[in-house]
C-alpha cells in the first residue's frame, strides 16, 4: 500500500470528526485555552494600562522626591536637557474653619503648586458638591485654595467659605474631583488642599523642623533626553552624602487596594490553572478513548502494507491539526471573554485599555498544543505499532501504558507552562504540585477499596447486581483505578471550585470587611487616654484597638553604631535616616502571625519585628537591637519575626515590645475604631481633643470593597470556563471503558442476563466509583483549600465537615447522570448487535 501521510492523516481527520470521535479533544482543549487566554489577555492589557497610566499616576516623566527642598541641581540639569518641569510641596497641616462656621478642626494634606502643573496626567475641578466636574490647566489663583469634597463635610463648610491654614485665610473656590499624581502614602488618606506658591510664605507653615516633601516632576518628548536625565539622577542620589532624595517609581494606589488587586489576580489564575489541569486529564483520557476505537484500523492498515512511519505521523498530523483548531477556537472564545472582565472590571486604569499585544495569542495556540500533543498523543502513537495479527487475534495489540519518558516530558513541560501562566510560586506549586500528589493518592486508594471491596462483598449474602458489580471492578482493577482517579481528580476542581466560590470569597471579604475599622486618632496624649477612650464608649463605640505610639530611631544593631552608609538598599537608608513608630503590648495584635521564634508575654528585653522590616534591615532572631526614643536609650533582642496583614485595616507596627508597659519610654497613644454614624461625631471629638489627628479611611475603604466586588465577579464569570472542564471530564471518565463494558454486557446478555439486572449493575457501579471519587476529592480538596488560604492568599480559612460527606454524594450523583448519559446506548443496543459485539 502506497499513500503519503498527509493524504491519510487528512482522511482519518474528516472520518473521525464526522463520527465525533474528536469531540471531546477539540472541546477539552478550547475550554483550557478559552481560559488561560481570557486571563491573559486581560492581564496584558491591564499591565499595558498601568505602564501607559504610571506617568500620569507620578505627574511627570521622572519625579525625583527631597526632604530638604535642594533640587537646584535636578532643575538645572533638567533646563539643559530642553525639558519641562514644575516642583510641588506637600505636607501634612491642620485646617479648620472661622469661629463664625464653628471653627471645626481636621487634619489636611496640604500640596503647593506652581504653574504648569501637572506636567502628566490631568487635573479636574468642579464648582461645588453635585456639579459637573472638568478638566483644568489652571491652578488656584493667589488667595485662592481647592480642596476635596471631604473637607467640606468634615469642617461644615461650602465653597466660597474662608478656610484657615496657619496665618492665611483662603477662600474656597474649587471641588478637586481628580488628581492625578495623589500618590498613596499614609497622608493620602487625608482630604487634599491645594494652593498657589505665592501663598505658602503668607502660612508661616514652613518651618525648620516641618516634615515637608519636595516633588520635582521632569516631562519631556525627547525620549533620549529624558532616559539621559533619568540616569543622570538616579547616579546623583546613589551617591553617598545625598540621604532624602529619590527618583520616585509608580506606587499603584494604597497598600490595601494593592493587596486587594494581588489576590483578586492569583483567584482569576487559580481558576484558569483548574481550568487547564482538568482540560489535561479529559485529553488524556479522550485520547485513550480515541486509540482503543482505532486498534483494528491501524490493524488493518499494517495488514494493507503501509509503514509504521508513515500511520505514526499521520495521527500526528490529525492530532496537531485538532490542536490547532481547538487552540484557535480557543483564542477566539479567550478574545471575546475578556471583554467580560474589561467590564466587570471597569475603572481599574484611569482610561479605556490599550489593545493587546499577540503574546496572548501566541501563548494560547502553545498551550493548546502542548496540552495535546503531551497529554493525547502519546497513546495515540501506539496505534503504529499494533501487530497485523489483530485482524485475527483480538486479544493482541492492546494500549499498554505510555512511555515513562514521554509522559515525564509533557508532564513536566506542561507543568511548566502552568507555573509561569500563575505567575506566582506557591500558587503554582500549590496547584500544580497539589493534582499530581492527589492523583498518586487517589490512584492507591482506588486500587486499596478494590481489593477491600472484593473481600468485604459476599456471593452468598449480597444482592446479585451487588456481586456483579463488585465482580466487574475487581476483574480490571486497572480500569477501575483510572476510572477513580480520573472522576476524582475532576471532581476535586469542582468541589475547590466551589469551596472557592463559597467558603474561601467569603473568607477574602472578612479579610477587608464593609464595616472595617475606618477612623485612626494619633497624638493622644497620655494624661488624655481615660478621657478619650470615655469619649468614645460615651458614643457607643465599644470595640477599639488602643496602642502606644513610640516614636524611635534604630541606632546600634549587635553592639554596633548604625547609618544610612551601611545599607545599599535605598528603603533600608530611608528606614534608619528616620524615627518610625514602635508601640508594646502583652498580647500579640490580631491579624499577627509569628512567623520565627515566639512571642512570650511579658518578655522584658523581647522585641517582636515585622518579617518585611528584618529582611530589609538584615535583622535576624537574637540579634541586640538599641533605639534612640527622644534622648533615651532602650534596648532590646529580636525574640520573633512576625507576618502583618498590612490589608486588614488595623493597628499595625513594624516593631512592637510584648510587654504591657514601657514607664520610661515617653509615648503617645492611638486608636482605631468603627467611627459610629451619628452626624458631628468627628467635629465633636476634634473640639474635645484638639491636638489629636483624626484619619478617616472610609474613601479608601469603599475602593477596596468596589474593586473587591468587582474582582469576584471576574471570578464568578470565568467559574463557567473551569465548570465545563469539569463537566468533560466527568463524562470522559465515566465513558472510558464503554467498548469494554458494551462486550462484557454482550456477554452476560447472551447467557440470559435480563436488562433490569444489567441497569442495576451498571447504577451500583457507577455511583460506588462515584461515592468513592467524591469523598476522596472532596477530602483532598480542603487540605489544598487551606494551603491556598494560607500560604497564597493570606487569610483564615476553615471548611465545614460536612464536605467530603456532600463531595461524595455529589461524586455519585454526577457520575450517574454521567453514565446515564454516555452509557444508555450500551444497554439499548439490540440483542443481535450485541451478540455480534461478544462474537469478534
Amino acid at each position: 500500500m502506497t499513500m503519503s501521510f498527509w493524504k491519510l492523516g487528512w482522511r482519518t481527520l474528516w472520518r473521525d470528526a464526522r463520527a465525533g470521535e474528536l469531540r471531546l479533544l477539540w472541546l477539552a482543549v478550547t475550554l483550557a485555552v478559552a481560559a488561560l487566554t481570557s486571563v491573559a489577555f486581560f492581564a496584558n492589557r491591564l499591565e499595558a494600562g498601568l505602564e501607559r497610566d504610571a506617568r500620569q499616576l507620578l505627574g511627570g516623566d521622572v519625579v525625583i522626591a527631597s526632604n530638604d527642598g535642594n533640587l537646584q541641581s535636578f532643575v538645572q540639569q533638567a533646563q539643559q536637557e530642553g525639558l519641562r518641569h514644575v516642583t510641588t510641596l506637600v505636607f501634612p497641616t491642620m485646617g479648620r474653619g472661622t469661629d463664625e462656621r464653628g471653627g471645626n478642626a481636621r487634619l489636611v494634606a496640604l500640596k503647593v503648586v506652581e504653574g504648569g502643573y501637572p506636567l502628566r496626567g490631568t487635573l479636574r475641578v468642579s464648582q461645588g458638591v453635585g456639579q459637573p466636574d472638568a478638566s483644568t490647566d489652571a491652578i488656584p489663583a493667589p488667595g485662592n485654595a481647592w480642596v476635596d469634597a471631604a473637607l467640606l463635610s468634615g469642617l461644615e463648610l461650602q465653597v466660597g467659605d474662608t478656610l484657615l491654614l496657619g496665618d492665611a485665610s483662603l477662600r474656597i473656590d474649587r471641588l478637586i474631583t481628580a488628581e492625578p499624581d495623589r500618590g498613596a502614602g499614609f497622608m493620602s488618606f487625608a482630604p487634599r488642599v491645594m494652593i498657589n506658591q505665592q501663598d505658602l510664605d503668607v502660612t508661616g507653615l514652613v518651618q525648620p523642623a516641618s516634615r515637608i516633601t519636595w516633588r520635582l516632576s521632569v516631562a519631556g518628548d525627547d525620549a533620549r533626553a529624558l532616559a539621559r536625565y533619568e540616569a543622570w539622577a538616579k547616579a546623583q542620589v546613589g551617591d553617598k552624602g545625598r540621604n532624602g532624595r529619590r527618583v520616585e517609581s509608580l506606587e499603584n494606589g494604597s497598600p490595601e487596594l494593592r493587596r486587594t488587586l494581588e489576590r483578586g489576580e492569583k483567584f482569576l489564575s487559580l481558576v484558569a490553572l483548574l481550568a487547564a489541569l482538568l482540560s489535561a486529564v479529559a485529553v488524556a483520557l479522550a485520547a485513550r478513548a480515541f486509540a482503543q476505537r482505532h486498534l483494528d484500523a491501524a490493524a488493518m492498515l499494517r495488514v494493507l502494507g503501509l509503514p509504521q512511519r508513515s500511520i505514526a505521523c499521520a495521527y500526528v498530523l490529525e492530532f496537531a491539526l485538532v490542536g490547532l483548531f481547538g487552540s484557535v477556537l480557543g483564542v477566539i472564545l479567550g478574545w471575546g471573554v475578556h471583554h467580560g472582565f474589561v467590564w466587570l472590571l471597569a475603572g481599574l486604569v484611569a482610561d479605556g485599555l490599550p489593545p493587546p499585544n499577540l503574546w496572548p495569542v501566541g501563548f494560547g495556540v502553545g498551550m493548546g498544543m502542548t496540552l495535546l500533543l503531551a497529554f493525547g498523543l502519546p497513546p495515540v502513537l501506539q496505534l503504529a505499532q499494533v501487530p497485523p495479527l489483530r485482524v485475527l487475534r483480538r486479544d493482541v495489540g492492546a494500549i499498554k501504558p505510555m512511555s515513562a519518558g514521554v509522559l515525564l516530558v509533557g508532564v513536566l513541560g506542561f507543568a511548566a507552562l502552568l507555573m509561569a501562566v500563575s505567575r506566582d510560586a506557591k500558587l503554582g506549586g500549590i496547584a500544580v504540585g497539589g493534582f499530581a500528589v492527589a492523583t498518586l493518592l487517589f490512584a492507591a486508594m482506588a486500587w486499596l477499596a478494590v481489593k477491600l471491596l472484593r473481600r468485604v462483598v459476599q456471593e452468598n449474602t449480597a444482592p446479585r447486581w451487588l456481586i456483579l458489580a463488585t465482580r466487574q471492578l475487581a476483574a480490571r482493577p486497572g480500569y477501575a483505578v483510572v476510572q477513580v482517579s480520573s472522576l476524582a481528580v475532576g471532581l476535586l476542581a469542582l468541589v475547590l471550585l466551589v469551596l472557592l466560590r463559597t467558603d474561601l470569597v467569603s473568607s477574602w471579604r472578612q479579610a477587608t470587611p464593609a464595616d472595617a475599622t475606618n477612623r485612626f486618632v494619633i497624638n493622644i496624649m497620655p494624661d488624655q487616654a481615660d478621657a478619650f477612650q470615655a469619649h468614645l464608649r460615651a458614643a457607643g463605640v465599644s470595640q477599639y484597638d488602643w496602642y502606644p505610639m513610640i516614636r524611635g530611631r534604630l541606632v546600634e544593631v549587635n553592639g554596633r553604631a548604625i547609618s544610612p552608609d551601611d545599607y545599599a538598599d535605598d528603603r533600608a537608608q530611608r528606614m534608619v535616616d528616620r524615627e518610625f513608630n514602635l508601640s508594646n503590648a502583652e498580647h500579640m495584635p490580631d491579624k499577627n502571625r509569628v512567623t520565627a521564634g515566639a512571642w512570650v508575654p511579658g518578655e522584658a528585653d523581647g522585641a517582636s519585628v515585622e518579617e518585611g522590616i528584618a529582611e530589609t534591615l538584615g535583622l535576624k532572631l537574637g540579634d541586640a537591637l538599641v533605639f534612640d526614643v527622644g534622648g533615651i536609650r532602650h534596648s532590646a533582642r529580636v525574640t520573633s519575626l512576625r507576618k502583618v496583614d498590612w490589608g486588614s485595616m488595623r493597628a499595625n507596627f513594624f516593631i512592637m515590645f510584648p510587654v504591657a508597659q514601657l514607664p520610661d519610654v515617653p509615648a503617645t497613644y492611638m486608636a482605631a475604631y468603627r467611627a459610629p454614624t451619628q452626624a458631628g461625631f468627628d467635629n465633636g471629638l476634634l473640639r474635645a481633643f484638639p491636638n489629636v489627628t483624626n484619619v478617616d479611611m472610609d474613601s479608601t475603604i469603599a475602593q477596596v470593597q468596589r474593586v473587591l466586588d468587582q474582582v469576584i465577579r471576574a471570578v464568578e464569570f470565568l467559574f463557567a470556563f473551569t465548570l465545563a472542564a469539569g463537566l468533560v471530564v466527568l463524562f470522559a471518565a465515566v465513558t472510558a471503558t464503554r467498548e469494554e463494558r458494551a462486550r462484557e454486557y454482550a456477554i452476560m446478555r447472551a447467557m440470559g442476563a435480563q436488562g433490569r439486572l444489567l441497569r442495576q449493575v451498571q447504577r451500583a457501579e457507577l455511583a460506588g466509583v462515584g461515592l468513592l471519587a467524591g469523598f476522596l476529592a472532596s477530602a483532598v480538596a480542603m487540605a489544598v483549600g487551606w494551603a491556598l488560604a494560607r500560604w497564597v492568599f493570606e487569610f483564615a480559612w476553615t471548611a465545614a465537615w460536612w464536605v467530603p460527606v456532600a463531595g461524595a454524594l455529589t461524586g455519585a450523583v454526577l457520575a450517574l447522570l454521567a453514565g446515564w448519559w454516555g452509557l444508555r446506548e450500551v444497554l439499548q443496543r439490540p440483542v443481535m448487535h450485541t451478540l455480534r459485539s461478544a462474537a469478534e
